[in-house]
Parts: C-alpha cells; sequence; structure tokens
C-alpha cells in the first residue's frame, strides 16, 4: 500500500543472515518470529554479534524463524492507537511518543501521551497512513502502530503492526478514557462505532476521537534492585516488570509525578547511585543507556558539564524533552537560591515538587511551609479526564491533581470510604493486590458505601474509570493521599489491600490522626516490628526462630556461638526477601557481611536459627472475636525458599492432623493478640518436631486470590464486612477450619531468566519470580503436571540430566529422587563431585565438567539440575550451563525438592494422562 518499511529479510539459516548484512550493512536489528516483548532480539553492529543474536533469535522463536532488519535506531519512535469497526469507520483513539529513541523497547521506554515534538503536518503524515495500514489490513477493533521518524526529515517507516489490544491499549485507554477493549468486544460483536456511545459522556458517540487537555506520561518500573548484578542496559529485550503513569497540565509536572509513583528511593530527579559519580563516569554512564538515564541527564545539567545539543547529540532524546527537565533543574536553583514566596511556592508544587523535596532545596521550615500554603490557598484541585477536553459533559468521575483555579472534583455527601491501591507491579508485589482492591472496592459499594480508589499503574483493573465510585490517578506518596483525603473527608481508609505499598503510609496517616480501617496501626507495627513481636510470641507460648540484630562484624559471630549454623541473614526492613540468604559457614556468613549488606547500629542485620522443614501459610479473615481460615497452603519446597518462589499446594498434602491442628490453634491466637480485623497472612515452618512462626502479614498476600478462587469464600468481601462491624459467623461461611472443597490446586511461579540475561535465579530467600501459575484438579498429580504446563515448561519424558550439587544437598534424600530420574530411563551425567556421590548410592552417571555439559544442552542434556553453592550470583561455574538451558526453553531446578515435584509431572506425562474438564463446583 505504498507505506514505508525498513530493508529487511526473513531467515532460518545463517548463510541468509550473512548475505542480508553484505548487502545492507551494519547496524541490524534481529527479530525472533511469534515472541513476545522482544524475546531473543536486539542490535548487532558487526559479525559477532550477528551470529549470537541470530541463533538465540532462531532457538527463542517458536519456528525457528528470525527477521532481519536494516537499524533505525536513533530515529523518533511514534505510537498511534487505532480503532476500526466492520463499516469502516475508524478512529485515532491517542498517538503516543516514546522519549527514548528507537532501540529501546517501547516497554523500557518512557512514553508520552499525546505526541509533543511532532509539527501539525508530521502528525498529520503518520495519523493518515495509520488509518490507510488498519484499512487495509481490515481489522476490526482495536490495533496498535509503531513507527520510526527521522528527527532531521519527513522520512519515516513502519516498525510494527500489532492487530490486538497490547500494552500500550491499556495506557491508551488510561490515558484518554476511552475503554479500548470494551469497544473492541463489541465491535467483535457486530456493533458499529457509530451505533455505540462514549462511556464516558453517556451522550456523545463512540465515532469520536478522544481529546487530551493535559499530558500523560508511563514510566516503566524495573527490577534491577532484585538483581545488583545485572545489566541496567536496555535494548530491543523488554526488562521492566510494570510500569505508572501521571496525568498532569504539564510534562514537568507529569514527569515528576511519574517518579514519585515509583517508589524508589529518590527526591524528584536525584538518585544517590548517580550523584555519587564522578564527572567522567556520570558522562559515560549517560552515553550507555540504562535505566537511569533520565537521572544522569538531569545531574549532568545540574553540574552544567552537557548543555541540551550536548546530551542531545549523546542521547538522540528530542530537545523538547530535555528542555523540560533544565526547567525542573533551573527551578530547583531557584529554590536553593531565591527567598521563598507564594509564586516561588506555587511554581514548584505546580511542576510536581513534593514538599520534602521543596523543603530540603529551600531550607524553610515545615510549619512556614504550611501556613504559607493555607493564608496564599496553595492547595491542588482536581480535573476530570473527559476525553472530550471540556466540550460535553462527562458523568465519569475520574481525577487527576493539578493547581489551577478550577475544581472539577464534585464531593457528595454520602458515606466514603477510601482505598489505597498498590501502585506498579514489582517483584514481589503483583496483580494479586490489584485483585484485593477490586474486590475491596465492590466490597464497599454492596455494603451501601462510596467507594474511591487512589492509585497509579495503568495496567490493573482498579484505574478503570467504572470500577470505583470515583477514581483518583495519583501517586501513593502520603502528601497525595493527604490531598485526596482532606477533599473526600472519607469516614475511614483501607490500606491492608494494596500490598507493603499502602501498609508503609500506615504510620503516616496515623499521626495525621486518619481513621485507618481494619487492623489498628499499633497492632501493624506490634506485627512488623521484630522484637516487639518476638516478645508477644513468648507471652502466648508460640515458637519463632530464636534470632539476634547486629550492627557489627563481632556481635555478628557472637550471636553464631548462641545460635549455630546455618542461619538466615537478612537486612533488617527488607520487601520479598531482599539480599536475604542461609548461610552454613564462617565463611558463608563473612562473604555476606562484607558483600551483600553494609552494616550500622541505623541498619543492622537480623540473624535467625534457620528452621529446616516444611513450611505452611495461612491466610485468614478475623473479625476481632472469630477467625475463618479458608485453607492451609503447604510450600513443595522446604523453608530457605522464598514463599514467592515456592510451588504452593491447597490443601496441604504431607502435614499429620495434630500440626495442622496446631496451625489452627497458633492462628487463632495470634489473630486475637493482634485484634487483627480484616485479611492476615502468617508463615509458619515445622521441622518434624515443632512449629514454628516465621512472620506475620497483618494485610493481603500473593495467595488471597488463589484461595478465594479455589475455595469459593470471598476472602476480600468478608474482610471488608468484618471492617464495617459485621460479624464472620452471620456470613454463611462459618468461623475455624474452612471445610475442603475436593479438589487440589497447585501455584507454580514464573520467572523472567529468559529476559534478564545475566541475571542468576537459582531460588533462595529472596524473591525472584515475577508471576505465577494455577494447577487446579480433584487429582493432586494431574494438578502438578498441570502446573507445570501452564507455566510453560517443557516436560521431557526422555534424555539427558546433567546434575550438580553443593555439598549441603549430598543426601540420601536427593539420591532417592535422582535414582528415581534413573529409573524413569533418563541418562544421568553430572560433575565429579556429584558424579562420586551418585555412585556411592549405586547411581549411574557419565562424570563431566559443566563446561562439556553447556555443548551438549538441547541435544544429549535435556534438563539441568544444579544447586549452587552460592545464590545470587552468576559467578559460578555452572551458571553458563543454567544460561544455555534456559535460553533453549529447557526445565532447569535449583532445589532438589522443585525437581522431586517436576518428576511427578514427568511420570504423569509419560503414562499419557487424561485430563478431564469439570465446573470447579465450589459451593
Amino acid at each position: 500500500i505504498g507505506e514505508p518499511i525498513p530493508a529487511s529479510t526473513i531467515a532460518t539459516h545463517m548463510d541468509e543472515c550473512y548475505a542480508f548484512v553484505e548487502k545492507t550493512g551494519y547496524p541490524v536489528i534481529i527479530r525472533p518470529a511469534y515472541t513476545l516483548g522482544g524475546t531473543g532480539g536486539g542490535f548487532a553492529h558487526n559479525r559477532e554479534e550477528l551470529e549470537v543474536l541470530c541463533k538465540r533469535g532462531m532457538e527463542n522463536s517458536a519456528i525457528g524463524q528470525i527477521l532481519l532488519e536494516k537499524s533505525v535506531a536513533g530515529w523518533k519512535e511514534i505510537e498511534f492507537e487505532v480503532m476500526r469497526d466492520g463499516r469502516d469507520n475508524c478512529i485515532i483513539i491517542c498517538s503516543m511518543e516514546n522519549v527514548d529513541p528507537v532501540g529501546v523497547h517501547t516497554g523500557d521506554s518512557i512514553v508520552v501521551a499525546p505526541t509533543q515534538t511532532l509539527d501539525a503536518p508530521e502528525y498529520e503524515m503518520l495519523r493518515d497512513a495509520s488509518l490507510k495500514i488498519i484499512r487495509s489490513l481490515k481489522i476490526e477493533g482495536g490495533c496498535n502502530i509503531q513507527f520510526a521518524l527521522d528527527p532531521y526529515s519527513e522520512d519515516y517507516i513502519v516498525i510494527e503492526v500489532n492487530p490486538r489490544v497490547s500494552r500500550s491499549s491499556a495506557l491508551a485507554s488510561k490515558a484518554s478514557g476511552y475503554p479500548i477493549a470494551k469497544i473492541a468486544a463489541k465491535i467483535a460483536l457486530g456493533y458499529s462505532l457509530d451505533e455505540l456511545y462514549n462511556y464516558v459522556t453517556h451522550t456523545t458517540s463512540a465515532c469520536f476521537e478522544p481529546t487530551i487537555d493535559y499530558c500523560v506520561i508511563k514510566f516503566p518500573k524495573w527490577p534491577f534492585d532484585k538483581f545488583k548484578g545485572a545489566s541496567r542496559k536496555l535494548g530491543t529485550q523488554m526488562k521492566a516488570t510494570g510500569e505508572v503513569m501521571s496525568i498532569a497540565r504539564t510534562f514537568e509536572s507529569a514527569l515528576l509525578k511519574a517518579i514519585t509513583s515509583l517508589e524508589v528511593k529518590c527526591d524528584g530527579l536525584h538518585v544517590p547511585a548517580v550523584t555519587a559519580l564522578d564527572d567522567k563516569a556520570l558522562m559515560a554512564k549517560l552515553a550507555e543507556c540504562d535505566d537511569e538515564r533520565i537521572f544522569c541527564i538531569a545531574e549532568a545539567m545540574r553540574r552544567d558539564i552537557a548543555d541540551i545539543d550536548k546530551i542531545n547529540e549523546i542521547t538522540m532524546i528530542d530537545k523538547w524533552f530535555l528542555a523540560g527537565i533544565k526547567y525542573i533543574i533551573d527551578l530547583e536553583n531557584t529554590l536553593k537560591t531565591e527567598e521563598m514566596d507564594s509564586s516561588l511556592l506555587y511554581e514548584a508544587e505546580a511542576r510536581g515538587f513534593t514538599d520534602s523535596e521543596i523543603l530540603e532545596l529551600s531550607g524553610i521550615s515545615r510549619e512556614a511551609l504550611q501556613d504559607m500554603r493555607i493564608y496564599h490557598d496553595i492547595f491542588p484541585v482536581y480535573k476530570m479526564v473527559d476525553t472530550c477536553g471540556g466540550e460535553f459533559e462527562a458523568v465519569t468521575p475520574y481525577y487527576y491533581s493539578c493547581y489551577d483555579s478550577e475544581d472539577e472534583s464534585r464531593v457528595s455527601d454520602r458515606e466514603k470510604i477510601l482505598v489505597v491501591g498498590s501502585g506498579p507491579i514489582r517483584i514481589g508485589q503483583g496483580v494479586e493486590f490489584d485483585y484485593c482492591c477490586v474486590q475491596g472496592v465492590w466490597a464497599i459499594k454492596d455494603l451501601g458505601y462510596e467507594a474511591i480508589i487512589i492509585n497509579n499503574n495503568p495496567e490493573t483493573v482498579s484505574t478503570d474509570f467504572d470500577t470505583s465510585d470515583k477514581l483518583y490517578f495519583e501517586a501513593l506518596h502520603v502528601d497525595d493521599v493527604m490531598n485526596v483525603l482532606k477533599r473526600e473527608r472519607p469516614a475511614g481508609v483501607i490500606l491492608q489491600f494494596g500490598g507493603q505499598t499502602s501498609l508503609n503510609l500506615a504510620e503516616k496517616l496515623h499521626t495525621r490522626s486518619i481513621k485507618i480501617l481494619g487492623t489498628s496501626y499499633k497492632n501493624i507495627d506490634l506485627a512488623e516490628d521484630r522484637e516487639k513481636f518476638s516478645e508477644l510470641l513468648a507471652t502466648l507460648g508460640i515458637p519463632t526462630p530464636q534470632g539476634f540484630a547486629v550492627a557489627d562484624e563481632k556481635e555478628a559471630f557472637e550471636a553464631v556461638k548462641k545460635l549455630g549454623y546455618p542461619l538466615v541473614v537478612r537486612p533488617s526492613y527488607v520487601i520479598g526477601g531482599r539480599a536475604m540468604q542461609v548461610v552454613y559457614s564462617d565463611e558463608e556468613l563473612k562473604k555476606y557481611l562484607l558483600e551483600a549488606v553494609s552494616l550500622s547500629s541505623e541498619h543492622p542485620v537480623l540473624i535467625d536459627k534457620y528452621v529446616e522443614g516444611t513450611e505452611m501459610e495461612v491466610d485468614a479473615i478475623a473479625d476481632g472475636e472469630d477467625v475463618l481460615i479458608p485453607g492451609i497452603m503447604e510450600h513443595v519446597e522446604r523453608t530457605g525458599v522464598h514463599s514467592g518462589d515456592s510451588i504452593s499446594v491447597y490443601p496441604h498434602f504431607s502435614l499429620p492432623e495434630d500440626v495442622v491442628n496446631t496451625l489452627i490453634d497458633y492462628t487463632g491466637r495470634i489473630t486475637k493478640a493482634l485484634n487483627v480485623c480484616g485479611l492476615v497472612n502468617i508463615q509458619y515452618a515445622y521441622d518434624g518436631k515443632d512449629v514454628y512462626v516465621i512472620e506475620v502479614n497483618p494485610r493481603a498476600s500473593r495467595t488471597v486470590p488463589i484461595l478465594s478462587k479455589v475455595t469459593g469464600v470471598p476472602m476480600v468481601k468478608l474482610a471488608v464486612g468484618a471492617m464495617l462491624g459485621k460479624k464472620l459467623a452471620d456470613s454463611g461461611y462459618g468461623t475455624g477450619m474452612y471445610r475442603h472443597t475436593g479438589k487440589y490446586a497447585v501455584k507454580v511461579p514464573v520467572f523472567s531468566d529468559a529476559k534478564l540475561t545475566d541475571v542468576d535465579v537459582a531460588v533462595g530467600p529472596e524473591m525472584k519470580s515475577t508471576g505465577e501459575v494455577l494447577g487446579i484438579d480433584s487429582s493432586l498429580e494431574n494438578a502438578i503436571y498441570k502446573g507445570f504446563l501452564a507455566a510453560n515448561m517443557k516436560i521431557p519424558t526422555e534424555g539427558g540430566i546433567y546434575v550438580s550439587l553443593r555439598d549441603h544437598d549430598k543426601t540420601a534424600y536427593s539420591a532417592e529422587i535422582l535414582g528415581r530420574y534413573a529409573q524413569e530411563g533418563f541418562k544421568l551425567s553430572a560433575s565429579e563431585g556429584t558424579a562420586a556421590f551418585l555412585a556411592e548410592n549405586g547411581i549411574s552417571a557419565k562424570t563431566m565438567t559443566p563446561a562439556e555439559a553447556k555443548k551438549l544442552v538441547g541435544e544429549e542434556i535435556v534438563m539441568v539440575i544444579n544447586v549452587p553453592k552460592v545464590l545470587n550470583t552468576p559467578a559460578t561455574d555452572t551458571f553458563p550451563l543454567r544460561r544455555a538451558a534456559i535460553e533453549r526453553g529447557l526445565p532447569v531446578m535449583t532445589c532438589m525438592d522443585t525437581a522431586k515435584a517436576f518428576l511427578t509431572a514427568v511420570k504423569q506425562k509419560k503414562d499419557g494422562v487424561v485430563l478431564e474438564y469439570n465446573e470447579l463446583n465450589m459451593q
């Protein structure tokens, strides 16, 4: 149809790749067919890179095929979200511009809507191309089209067309207030756009292009805080686990709002890791495109070592965006050097500076700031996202804050409850908390209250404009939450559905006399403060692993004398098991204290006796008097593997009856002592003799959606009822332990190991999984099989298995599992020490080094069982072997318990399992 595309070729052999490069030259971009998020792709600048990327791309592609394209890295990347119906009505929902130029995956790019740097002819040119493309493809529904535009001419190419909803569709829907998926579904049923109405106005047609009179920014959330050794470099393979979105009147304000929403340790555009660099290192980092580039740009401007032209030359980021960042830096300088007055305060607030940043830069006191704000009436107002730039009246209560004269938020006289959301998706806090928030909002509505939600994640259901009675699209910073609370004056706030993000606000809201519904702040603090909680358990006569907080190495080794090895070591106040490890010797402890943490009296390291045994978790609902336990989940992996990375099974499958009774008893006593009202998650360990409490989370947990779906107990609904005075005894679900439903549910974690190529995802106390799947069946074996299948794991029934175990795992238990693999017909090969251990146990294994085994991965070797000596570091001799297996999509087990469960799936597949599809039949 005459639309320009880059010079390209489809290849299935290296000869075709070499021939293409000879004709077009470097650089070229490699894209594997039928993969998501840029898996296996990248830029090749020379023959060596070409060979690596092409071979990897062919392996990652479901059909062994790659696309090679002439690179246009450095051009502007523009996206259009388009909608078409069966009558050929077409509209543009939203235009979006990546701040980062072509070369960074859109999922890893900062994206602005609508486009900011195109002139009118450029915009119309790409708009016309978008409509031409969707019409010629005869797409009915939503479509995402990506363009590369030469910044120095009007040349453009079509990068790709997604004939479906995409990551950008969620962003475009939330940015414009136009429900793309809802309209696309109706088009699929045969409706035309002119027959449908606009869900925001209820009066205008859906065949109406939204008008956006504000600026929206999407900022990615990366997992690099979890993976310290990972390359932060960004390219064509997506690495972000989630994103935030902000809405404001200006680019500067939207950018700072987005950064506040990310919940990273920074004030505005200051990141300690960047400000600590010297000039040379800073400029070198600026040239490398990574997740901290925006902070490098700000710091280079702050130090005046590079101007807009120079930064544009290095990064290819448009000067318009750089000018916006420069405006923020200039305003920082003004706050530092000029006397604070009302106009300066207004400007700083309007541009997105937080109170703490204003106080630090200006040096004025909080009292002076508050007085100035009250006297000069400098408070945010709320504008409605209305799709039509105020031309028509909107009925959708969907708001963002800004500093302006007119406030569009109408406060009703109904009794209200505010739910604080969970922010961006990251490791340790995923979509399960959004599930809880949404269920909570619906329960609040059912009980007759007005339900208000505040959140900033465009990928979630909680930020759909029709989920709650009122939506505030804001950062979950205490300033922003307080501004909404002052505006709405709700009867109370619910924090326990938004994970650790919302729970972290408990103290700040409590000190401001805000009513927290459910478990009180005093009891939240009691559960989270290690010493207070240990004392409470001691008074209840409930065992917990003995431990100490240590501030230096001497104290650490004194603790070792009292506790003995093995030990669990971790920094105080962590989420998702951050930097947690099990250590077995003085040498390992010394290494941990030197490399993993910075010891100090303010930041002590916690050292606990490691209880080796079965781990269980109990999710319960309490109303202050009674407790209801929908089910107990037992982990396949023993203690030492983070609960988020464990395979968990409902109901418990190996616990003696007296242990189950103990869990029920302890749960009841703990919830009463903490006066829990709403949800609580308790993690236990059983060493074959005693049951220990590992931790108590007085909030929703990762497993609430699983138990709710499998047992049919509406946990969140009951929790909201309890917070608002309803009794569990009257709920119809009873109290105590809920009956077993007759179904097994197996949660299997899913890891992003294919994307983070230099990260070791060996499981341990620190959580690394980015999601999970569920296998449900009336048979435990089938549920396990379904779980691994749903996790997209290849389940081999024959071939070679390479085994390498650390000394601690060379046990009779490991020998029994590996012997069973051998009995199933697998040929074992092993590292020297492991081969000797197997021989001692009568198991035949060929001795082989990890380097030799790596060459056979995907051919003779179809699976790797490797428990590495040192976790959380790729610097082990078996890491390249595991990496090779992961890149070929082969199963890699880094825990013997996982290998045992996987054997069940192998046997089910070998036996030709017949899966029956039944209704869950849970009521």
